[in-house]
């Protein structure tokens, strides 16, 4: 039906614009939110590391995959992060596969939001522990949950903290309450957060002023650090556990030397350049307001995350279409992502993004919510 929206090749760096099929079309489907992905040093980072270390390490951290910049990378995240360690994966999916099937045995319980990311919900499955959801951001429901669950063992509620569909932020001062009430352990996949949220760009934690009540921070390096990989940080004992535990770190071969050096590149912007945040938040107004005055549905977004709710999965498809016919690259997400009859345009925005992008954005949906019967 010419409807296929997956899997198309981009055939230009990932930026605020991008080349696919020869047409230049704005980019507001991809999660470069402080448009990292091209700045200067970091492209200067990993030529640099190319050049001394090669292009792998043909090995995993266990035995002969661990650099010298990796150890580096682990430092500088934990001090960032304000927490004792950190520990560098593969990608950000391993992370969470690594981190949860380890530390959760089959005495313990995980709790997890119902909207919680693929990984963390792969991570639930593979651990020996039983699991639990509560309903999404509903801390009377997780408090329900908790207090129904006999558990033996531990107790660890795993929550994104911001959700990467709907756009809304983890209500993390009340889940740590609750937590902190059953003696529960909190940790928080930060992929959409870090770099965004928080006055010096530390995420979901930092943004509420509770970093030392997260236990566990999970994040990816292919959002804000415009790279590939992921890190867990905590504390000396949980990390140094997963390290000489997690089957995931222990059976991949480790980070490439060019995606560390974009990371530690990426993080030493992130801590200099706020700049970068507050332009980010500033398109992100733009759009908040934008769509709603045109009347769209963009749900209880508080990010850079914006959905544009359709409904029905053929319509979304068609609004999709119409967009890139337009020079416009979204993508439509449809049922297992989203509840059925719910499918909608994701879209996102960047700190690079200029205003004339942002308003031709606006004023193409305006044409196809109208012509299609959205708005």
């Amino acid at each position: 039906m010419g409807y296929y929206p997956y899997f198309r090749p981009i055939s230009s760096a990932p930026a605020h614009s991008v080349m696919i099929d020869g047409t230049e079309q704005i980019m507001i489907g991809s999660n470069n939110y402080l448009g990292l992905t091209t700045h200067p040093k970091v492209k200067e980072a990993c030529i640099k590391a190319v050049e001394k270390y090669g292009s792998g390490c043909t090995g995993s951290r266990y035995l002969n995959g661990t650099l010298d910049i990796h150890v580096s990378l682990e430092e500088e995240l934990a001090d960032f992060l304000n927490k004792e360690a950190a520990l560098v994966f593969s990608t950000g999916f391993q992370t969470n596969l690594g981190t949860i099937s380890c530390v959760v045995d089959k005495r313990d319980t995980i709790f997890m939001d119902r909207t919680d990311h693929a990984s963390i919900v792969d991570g639930t499955r593979l651990a020996f522990g039983k699991t639990y959801k509560f309903a999404h951001n509903d801390m009377d429901d997780l408090a329900r949950v908790l207090r129904n669950v006999d558990c033996s063992g531990g107790r660890l509620i795993v929550v994104d903290g911001v959700f990467s569909m709907e756009g809304d932020i983890a209500k993390l001062p009340e889940l740590v309450e609750i937590a902190e009430e059953f003696d529960a352990g909190v940790m928080v996949d930060d992929a959409h957060a870090v770099g965004v949220l928080g006055p010096g760009g530390r995420g979901t934690a930092e943004h509420f002023g509770i970093e030392d009540r997260v236990d566990i921070i999970m994040g990816p390096f292919s959002k804000s650090f415009a790279s590939l990989g992921g890190y867990i940080a905590g504390s000396f004992e949980i990390i140094n556990y997963i390290k000489h535990k997690s089957r995931e770190l222990i059976f991949s071969a480790s980070m490439p030397p060019a995606a560390v050096a974009a990371v530690r590149e990426a993080l030493r912007i992130i801590r200099t350049e706020p700049e970068r945040r507050e332009q980010l938040w500033k398109n992100t107004l733009k759009m908040h307001e934008g769509f709603r005055a045109l009347g769209f549905n963009i749900g209880v977004t508080e990010t850079p995350i914006v959905p544009i709710l359709i409904g029905d999965d053929m319509d979304c498809f068609k609004f999709w279409k119409s967009l890139g016919k337009a020079g416009i690259f979204a993508n439509p997400i449809i049922p297992p992502a989203v509840p059925p009859g719910q499918a909608l345009i994701r879209t996102s925005y960047t700190a690079t993004h200029t205003d004339e992008e942002l308003d031709k954005v606006l004023s193409v949906f305006e044409r196809v919510g109208r012509e299609l019967g959205v708005i």
